[in-house]
């Protein structure tokens, strides 16, 4: 009885102590929450403030990351990282304060048990996961070394340090590129049960998905990749070869496995899909330049009357040809007439260069090489059935 009575004293005052102790735990906890918040504040402005300081993230001299960028992603993670520390100070706090009095106490065991539960599922799941995490490292160490033995054989191919008859220099690029894609889709097959939760339904509907949608979505990315890998092992052009596509004259500044670009000589970049190329006509300017080759022949025409001997005709447009600049001795420039029409003949000059690069102003330093050539020898290259009309008047 004596007992009873001491405790229904004692109660109160127990009481007391601990409500007292609660408010202390969550006012301790309120500072250190503002604690972190101010941290982690001060940790974000000078590493902003640190922007000069901090090296962009380049691969191969591919910008992927400005320095701003950088900061802004680690401003980001700190974020994150701030908000999952006061999660968790609160998820202490509340079992904690729970737990001080008894009529709550079994309210903390059950929030610490939702808290504790997962956090062992974890860590159990990341245990037994450690053989498979252990295999996929060895496989992708394997893969990358074999990576880099064919991006050394492609290095060398490519300097032309490796001479493999048959195999040309510009090939060894694009079927590193291709047997680098076929070596990641091994990996990716082999690794792929390794994965955590590889075996469930919703890991394998999903991939199902991803599948469909890729399949679907990329038939032109496909066809024009497919493309681009015949066109790379066709040859019908390099990258800075002079080249006519439909209707587009220029160089060829880009080509990958799925766009060619072309550099006109106004400096306009033209793009073309690998696809259409395939089923396009391509001419090819550079080739008549190479060594073994006479040169690209140039060509254009005049019109005079029968009165003019021909013999003139000819003469004077070799003479002009022969004194453009760019325009080959040898092979000898040569004429040909190419219609007898009812007032006038027509005359053709051909000539030969190598410099393909210059063809527009060969082309007009030729034109008026053959303007002086006739103006000199009082010639107007003008139908004769302009003659006519004038003479009526």
């Amino acid at each position: 009885m004596e007992n009873e009575i001491a405790e229904e004293v004692a109660e109160p005052k127990s009481f007391t102590r601990r409500l007292c102790l609660a408010l202390a735990i969550i006012a301790a906890q309120i500072f250190l929450i503002w604690l972190v918040w101010h941290l982690f504040s001060r940790f974000s402005k000078k590493i902003a403030s640190g922007e000069t300081k901090i090296k962009p993230l380049t691969i191969k001299k591919l910008n992927i990351l400005s320095a701003r960028q950088i900061i802004t992603v680690i401003q980001f993670l700190l974020r994150i990282v701030k908000y999952i520390v006061s999660i968790f100070q609160l998820f202490i706090t509340v079992p904690i304060v729970f737990s001080l009095f008894p009529k709550t106490k079994h309210v903390a065991s059950i929030i610490f048990g939702y808290i504790l539960a997962p956090v062992k599922l974890v860590g159990a799941g990341i245990i037994k996961y450690i053989p498979n995490l252990f295999t996929i490292v060895i496989i992708i160490l394997i893969v990358r070394y074999v990576q880099r033995g064919l991006k050394f054989f492609s290095t060398q191919i490519s300097k032309s340090k490796l001479v493999i008859p048959g195999f040309y220099a510009d090939w060894a690029n694009p079927t590193y590129k291709i047997l680098q894609a076929l070596l990641w889709a091994f990996t990716l097959a082999i690794v792929y049960p390794y994965l955590p939760g590889s075996q469930s339904r919703i890991f394998q509907s999903i991939s199902v998905f991803v599948g469909v949608i890729v399949s679907f979505g990329s038939t032109s990315a496909i066809g024009n990749l497919v493309a681009g890998l015949v066109i790379t092992y066709m040859r019908p052009f390099k990258t800075g070869d002079r080249v006519r596509i439909k209707d587009t004259i220029g160089f060829v500044a880009e080509k990958n496995l799925m766009v060619v670009r072309l550099k006109t000589h106004k400096n306009e970049y033209v793009s073309f899909p690998n696809l259409m190329i395939l089923q396009s006509e391509i001419i090819n300017y550079a080739t008549s330049s190479d060594d073994g080759e006479e040169g690209l022949i140039l060509n254009t025409e005049v019109t005079f009357g029968y009165s003019t001997p021909w013999q003139t005709v000819h003469k004077i447009l070799i003479e002009a040809a022969l004194e453009t600049e760019y325009v080959l001795k040898k092979p000898q420039p040569f004429v040909l007439q190419t219609a007898l029409e009812d007032f006038y003949a027509r005359y053709q000059i051909n000539c030969y260069t190598k410099h393909v690069d210059n063809v527009p102003a060969i082309y007009a330093r030729l034109y008026e090489n053959i303007q002086n050539g006739f103006k000199n020898a009082g010639l107007d290259p003008t139908a004769a059935h302009y003659y006519i009309s004038n003479t009526s008047k």
